[in-house]
C-alpha cells in the first residue's frame, strides 16, 4: 500500500509520520514516538471536519471512550490525545498484522478454529466496553485488526456513544457500515449493545463462508436487506460449513435485539458448541497449526492453553487426558491418593490444537475423599492466567497434584470475574480434581464454568462424571 508523508501536520514528538490508511472520521499515519521510541498510529482529523464543532466533539468522544477501557488485551490502546494547528489528533498503538478485511479479501473463508480465536477476543472486547456503558455501532471486519502475533484488537470506536456522556447522535441518524448495520441501525434507531452482536454475527458469517449474508447490488438494497431479508443457510454460501450453524445465526441475526444473545461470550459459545456437535466424537474442523505459546496476560488475553479448533477443550476424561481451563480454590490438606481405575469409559480428549481422538481410559469410581485437597501454594503477585498456563503444562504431563495448588491460586484471583478465562480455569480444575480422586470437590468448579458457557457439552459431561463419582 502507497504511504504518503505528513508535513507539519503533527508535534515533533512523532517523526516520520507516513499515511497509511484512512478512518472513519480522518487519516491514519504511522510514525515514530521519538520520546518513547515506539512506533505508533495516529488519526488525524480532516481539516474539512475540525471546521465542525459537533465532528470535533465527536472525535474527542472516540478517545474518552476507549481510554476508560484501557488495559483490555483485545481493544486498540490510546497513549495520547492532542490538537495540533487546530486539528485533533488521537495517538494510538500501531497494529502491523493489517486487518480482518484484508486477511478476508486475500485468503477467502477461513478455517473454524482460527475464526473461533479471533471471534472469542472481538468478543473479549465488546463485551468489557458493554460493561462500561460503551457501544462500538461500527463492528465489521475493517476495525478488527491483528497484532504480530496474529491476535484481534478492537479499532476505531470512532462512532462510539458512551453511558453518561451527552448524547451525539439524533435518531434518526444512521452511523455505521451498511454491510454490518443491525436492523434498527438501519432503520435510524439508536444502537444498544445488541446492535454489536448483531455485527458481530455477520463478520463471523463473512470469515466463516467468505461472503456477508446480505450481499446486495447497493448500499441501499444491502441496509434494506438487514431489516426484511431472510438469513441464508451458511451451507448454502459454503458447503464446507456445516448446515448445524444455522440456529445460532438465526438468533445471533435475529431482525429483533431482544431476541439475540445476551453477550457476545454467549454467541462465540454457541458457535463452538455447534461446531463440535457437527464434528461428532471423532472429527476435527481444520486449524491453524499450532505456533509458540503466547503466555496469558490478562483477563481478555486468550490463554496460551486455549485450542483454535471446533473440538476444542473437549473433556480429559477421568484417570488420563489433558482437561482445559482454569480453577482454584478447594480446601486443605495433604498426601491425597489417586483412587484405583475400576471400569473403562470412551472418553474424548484434545491431543494437540486441532486434533481430537477417541481413547478408551480408566473410569474412577471414587467415594469422596478422606482428606481434602492440597492448600493453595502462596504465589504473590503471580498472573491467574499465566499459573493456568503453568498447570496446563503439568496436566499435559499427568501431573495434576503439581498443577492443583497453581489452579487453586489462579482461580482465588479470579473470584468474581465472568469471561471465558474464568470458566476454562474452573473447568481446569474440576478436571484436576476429578483426577485426583476429589470428585464431590470438582463439582462447584464444573458448574461455575457451566454457569459461564452454558453451551459445552465438554463441561456438562465433566459435571455428570464428577457426580457419578461422589456418590
Amino acid at each position: 500500500m502507497a504511504v504518503t508523508a505528513a508535513t507539519a501536520l503533527l508535534p515533533d514528538r512523532y517523526a516520520g509520520a507516513k499515511r497509511i490508511g484512512r478512518g472513519g472520521m480522518g487519516e491514519i499515519y504511522r510514525a515514530t514516538d521519538t520520546t518513547l521510541g515506539r512506533a505508533v498510529a495516529i488519526k488525524l482529523l480532516d481539516l474539512r471536519h475540525a471546521q465542525d464543532e459537533g465532528v470535533r466533539e465527536r472525535f474527542t468522544r472516540e478517545a474518552l471512550a476507549v481510554a476508560r477501557l484501557s488495559g483490555n488485551a483485545h481493544i486498540v490502546t490510546i497513549y495520547d490525545v492532542g490538537e495540533w494547528h487546530g486539528r485533533p489528533f488521537i495517538v494510538m498503538e500501531y497494529l502491523p498484522g493489517g486487518s480482518l478485511q484484508e486477511t478476508i479479501e486475500t485468503e477467502g473463508a477461513q478455517p473454524p478454529g482460527r475464526v473461533l480465536d479471533w471471534l472469542e477476543q472481538a468478543a473479549s472486547a465488546l463485551d468489557a466496553a458493554h460493561r462500561e456503558g460503551v457501544v462500538h455501532r461500527d463492528v465489521k471486519p475493517a476495525n478488527l485488526l491483528l497484532d504480530r502475533l496474529g491476535r484481534v484488537h478492537v479499532a476505531d470506536f470512532g462512532i462510539a456513544t458512551a453511558t453518561g456522556l451527552s448524547s451525539l447522535t439524533q435518531t434518526g441518524t444512521v452511523l455505521g457500515t451498511a454491510s454490518y448495520l443491525s436492523p434498527e441501525q438501519a432503520m435510524g434507531e439508536r444502537a444498544t449493545p445488541a446492535s454489536d452482536l448483531y455485527g458481530l454475527g455477520v463478520v463471523a458469517f463473512e470469515l466463516l463462508t467468505g461472503r456477508r449474508p446480505f450481499e446486495g447490488d447497493s448500499v441501499a438494497a444491502e441496509a434494506s436487506a438487514h431489516v426484511t431479508g431472510p438469513i441464508p443457510s451458511v451451507c448454502d454460501v459454503n458447503p464446507d460449513v456445516p448446515c448445524e450453524l444455522d440456529p445460532v445465526f438465526e438468533r445471533a441475526l435475529a431482525k429483533h435485539p431482544r431476541e439475540r444473545y445476551g453477550s457476545a461470550a454467549e454467541l462465540v459459545a454457541a458457535l463452538r458448541g455447534a461446531l463440535d456437535d457437527a464434528a461428532g466424537a471423532t472429527r476435527a474442523l481444520p486449524a491453524r497449526p499450532p505456533t509458540s505459546p503466547v503466555q496469558s496476560r490478562g483477563p481478555r488475553r486468550r490463554p496460551a492453553w486455549l485450542v483454535p479448533a471446533l473440538a476444542a477443550l473437549l473433556l480429559a476424561g477421568i484417570g488420563t487426558g489433558v482437561g482445559v481451563a482454569v480453577s482454584g480454590g478447594g480446601g486443605s490438606g495433604s498426601d491425597t491418593k489417586a483412587v484405583q481405575p475400576k471400569v473403562s469409559i470412551s472418553v474424548r480428549t484434545v491431543t494437540q490444537p486441532g486434533t481430537t481422538v477417541v481413547t478408551t481410559a480408566p473410569a474412577t469410581t471414587a467415594s469422596p475423599p478422606t482428606t481434602a485437597p492440597p492448600t493453595t501454594t502462596s504465589l504473590s503477585g503471580s498472573d491467574p492466567y499465566a499459573l493456568n498456563n503453568q498447570a496446563y503444562a503439568l496436566m499435559q504431563q499427568g501431573d495434576y497434584e503439581g498443577a492443583l495448588p497453581l489452579l487453586q491460586n489462579a482461580v482465588g484471583r479470579l473470584q468474581g470475574r465472568s469471561d471465558l478465562g474464568t470458566a476454562y480455569a474452573e473447568y481446569n480444575l474440576g478436571v484436576t480434581l476429578i483426577n485426583l480422586g476429589h470428585c464431590s470437590d470438582a463439582i462447584q468448579y464444573l458448574e461455575a464454568s457451566r454457569a459461564i458457557q452454558p453451551q459445552r457439552r465438554e463441561v456438562k459431561d465433566a459435571l455428570k462424571q464428577a457426580r457419578g463419582c461422589s456418590g
